[in-house]
């Protein structure tokens, strides 16, 4: 079976698929087959296609579907449990995690699965994405958004990881808008308060590019020697 981690963020809109994207680039930099999912994607066109997981099939070296990328894809803009329900359907983490398993047991030797937004985001009334993940016992990467507020949400988040009994197999620094006021000392207090290896401390990149991003990225804590 591949390596594989469930990325997740400290909210939504912090990077989570740039990041993602950006590590799929350095493991095929390291010679890795990979392919991601974002099993739920809430806020799709009309074709049903959602923007992030696009970009993670572009950004992967396995041939996969769309439909194998994102296999619950709902067009409303909302979160996946309300966006489900407004088209009337229903999320299970079981039947999420079988579709994680297909794409684990495809031949790739690094794969992602990326949330919809934190780790306690809803499935249902009784699930969250948190069940997902450890459906799959999964080591997670978290990423960070460097903005006011990041040292609580990151270490709440943290902390349910380890709650839900996961490993933060590292996490990642990213300036997904301008740089903060005392970045060096709000990065410093995550360093000192986090267990995990930062894996990037990646700054905001105009234009973008998942292969410059790539760059920022050490993959060495994750997939060992």
């Amino acid at each position: 079976m591949s390596r594989t981690w469930f990325v997740t963020g400290t909210d939504t809109e912090v990077g989570k698929t740039a990041i993602s994207c950006a590590l799929l680039h350095a493991a095929a930099a390291r010679g890795l087959r990979t392919a991601a999912l974002k099993p739920v994607a809430a806020g799709c066109d009309e074709q049903g296609h959602n923007e992030d997981a696009l970009a993670l099939q572009a950004a992967m070296t396995e041939p996969l579907s769309y439909l194998q990328v994102n296999p619950v894809a709902l067009q409303p803009a909302l979160a996946p449990h309300i966006a489900a329900a407004q088209v009337g359907k229903r999320l299970q983490a079981s039947r999420l995690a079988g579709l994680c398993r297909g794409v684990m047991n495809s031949g790739a030797e690094f794969v992602l699965i990326e949330g919809a937004g934190g780790w306690r985001v809803p499935l249902s009334e009784r699930e969250t994405l948190a069940d997902l993940a450890q459906q799959l016992q999964v080591g997670v990467i978290m990423v960070v958004a460097m903005r006011l507020g990041c040292i609580n949400h990151a270490l709440l988040t943290a902390e349910a990881i380890a709650r839900d009994g996961l490993q933060l197999a590292g996490w990642v620094a990213n300036q997904p808008g301008q740089r903060m006021a005392c970045h060096e000392e709000n990065l410093r207090t995550l360093q000192q308060h986090l267990s995990a290896p930062l894996l990037a401390e990646v700054p905001q990149l105009s234009p973008y590019s998942p292969e410059r991003a790539a760059t920022y990225l050490d993959i060495q804590p994750l997939i060992g020697s």
